[in-house]
């Protein structure tokens, strides 16, 4: 497996957000590849127990996040996109951190196999770019309503630069609700 960093929108690397590429073992009958081993992970990523895996299912042009929650609820996630392909993004929300308010971006897809490591303090979204895209993401912490909160896909003072073309997404009613960073007060 190989895992680095993600650098943010502004040139900085996340210290806490990895990319993880395992080794793929292809032949004439396809691929096999270990998409998560407790050792290798807790041994080159983040000691962690998930306690939940969650599968989502998107047609193109879907927009989910930018969620989060909050303390004590708080969950640091491993997200994967197993068929089609997606615009993943994180925001940096520790207000102690020098990437506070800064994003990162990668394309996770049924091909490039990558994976990414977001920790709690990070606001996370999607965007399908293709025709439709299963994303799985394990979770180090339960669901929690009332912790739940979302930032507004299109929020002025972050400005991601989504890949958006000729229209726009199609958001949830919740997540069209989001809240700008300023209501928020992070």
């Amino acid at each position: 497996m190989k895992v680095t960093n993600l650098k943010s929108n502004k040139g900085l690397i996340f210290k806490n957000i990895k990319v993880i590429e395992p080794d793929i073992h292809k032949d004439d009958r396809g691929f096999f590849y270990e998409s998560w081993n407790k050792q290798d992970f807790n041994n080159n990523v983040y000691k962690i127990d998930f306690i939940q895996e969650n599968h989502s299912f998107s047609m193109k042009n879907v927009l989910r996040g930018l969620h989060f929650q909050t303390n004590p609820y708080s969950q640091g996630k491993l997200v994967e996109c197993i068929t089609g392909e997606i615009f993943d993004v994180v925001v940096d929300i520790r207000k102690e951190s020098e990437t506070f308010l800064q994003w990162g971006c990668l394309k996770l897809n049924e091909n490039n196999h990558k994976q990414i490591w977001i920790n709690s303090g990070f606001a996370h979204g999607f965007y399908t770019l293709s025709e439709s895209a299963h994303v799985i993401y394990k979770v180090d912490n339960f669901y929690n309503k009332d912790s739940e909160e979302t930032i507004i896909w299109n929020d002025t003072q972050l400005s991601i630069k989504w890949p958006i073309v000729n229209s726009l997404p199609t958001i949830s009613k919740k997540d069209l609700n989001g809240k700008s960073i300023k209501e928020l007060m992070l």
